[in-house]
């Protein structure tokens, strides 16, 4: 069976096999949740994907300070650096988004509400997906130290 080492967070290296369903269920979502919280929130700078702002609720406007694009600002530094995190320490970094797309699922079901329960949704699933990647990286890291 062919191995790969794969980063993790701590300063060892742990395998994973690329012909394990199990390994590959973990590389493609580190992939993802690498890949699309960096793309996303580099695009809360440019509004290029979707006009970001709107989607703010209005309870959270009035929390923050600024304008709901620089609220989105913040943001997009917040889910590029998780992006990172997941890259290099899955076992953290699929928590971390979990509970920031927590954060964004309660933000849309309360931002004119029911117009954007459809994403709610959607990111709930995203959440419980992200939930997987770190329970996926703790189980590749046990076995790499059992074995």
């Amino acid at each position: 069976m062919t191995t790969m080492e794969a980063l993790r967070g701590s300063p060892g290296r742990t395998k994973v096999r690329i012909g394990d369903p199990v390994d590959q269920a973990f590389l493609i979502l580190r992939t993802g949740f690498t890949v699309a919280p960096i793309l996303f929130g580099l695009d809360k700078f440019f509004n290029f994907m979707v006009d970001w702002p709107r989607y703010l609720a209005p309870w959270l406007d009035r929390l923050a300070p600024g304008t709901p694009q620089e609220f989105m600002y913040v943001v997009g530094a917040i889910e590029i650096i998780a992006g990172i995190v997941v890259a290099l320490a899955p076992e953290f970094g699929g928590y971390l988004v979990a509970a920031w797309l927590g954060g964004i699922v309660v933000n849309l079901l309360t931002a004119n509400a029911p117009q954007f329960w459809d994403i709610a949704l959607r990111d709930f699933g995203l959440m419980l997906a992200a939930l997987a990647l770190a329970r996926l990286a703790l189980g590749i890291r046990r076995r790499a130290v059992s074995s």
